[in-house]
């Protein structure tokens, strides 16, 4: 992704790649190590998006948002309201109201958060980019302040009632994303 990005020229088309990580916690670039709560031997990254520290793992979807934001006329915290939107979207589909929470980047279903994002951009040029819960274990989020929160409760599609697999709910998001994209 960071190479991906690198390498872009004028006429690299942009992508969105979903995958679904091994457990790891992932801490941003303000990210504090004090927002790290307990051992679980999960290992700790830093990474160059930005946010605090958040859980990746198995049953979660993550897209990466490697878009060229100078040739879509778009700016970041447009960005971040499209992709916040692509999934209050695909949940309302569902029948679930999701919505943002001031000052909080991401998607809330009452006050438990179901979507993370954490972006980076570099010569107007995004990467990095959201992770949804659909069925996963939620347990090391107990481990953490998810997005330097304490206390903040985390939930996820499935218990949501949502039946949808990961790679459903990830071809699902990104089709909600395209959308949401090609009309900024």
């Amino acid at each position: 992704m960071i190479d991906f990005t690198a390498a872009r020229s004028d006429e690299t088309a942009d992508e969105l790649w979903c995958c679904e990580h091994p457990p790891v916690f992932t801490l941003g670039q303000a990210g504090r190590a004090e927002h790290l709560l307990s051992d679980l031997g999960i290992p700790l990254v830093k990474s160059d998006r930005g946010g605090q520290i958040t859980y990746h793992g198995p049953g979660q979807v993550v897209i990466y948002v490697l878009l060229d934001l100078s040739r879509r006329r778009l700016k970041v915290r447009e960005l971040v309201g499209a992709i916040e939107q692509a999934v209050i979207d695909l949940l309302a589909a569902h029948g679930v109201l999701a919505e943002r929470h001031a000052g909080a980047p991401g998607v809330y279903v009452g006050a438990a958060k179901v979507a993370a994002l954490g972006l980076r951009v570099r010569r107007s040029h995004s990467y990095h980019g959201l992770s949804l819960n659909v069925d996963m274990d939620l347990s090391p989020f107990t481990a953490i302040n998810p997005c330097g929160y304490p206390g903040l409760a985390v939930t996820q599609t499935r218990d949501l009632g949502i039946s949808l697999t990961p790679s459903q709910a990830a071809t699902a998001l990104a089709d909600h994303l395209a959308v949401q994209l090609e009309c900024r």
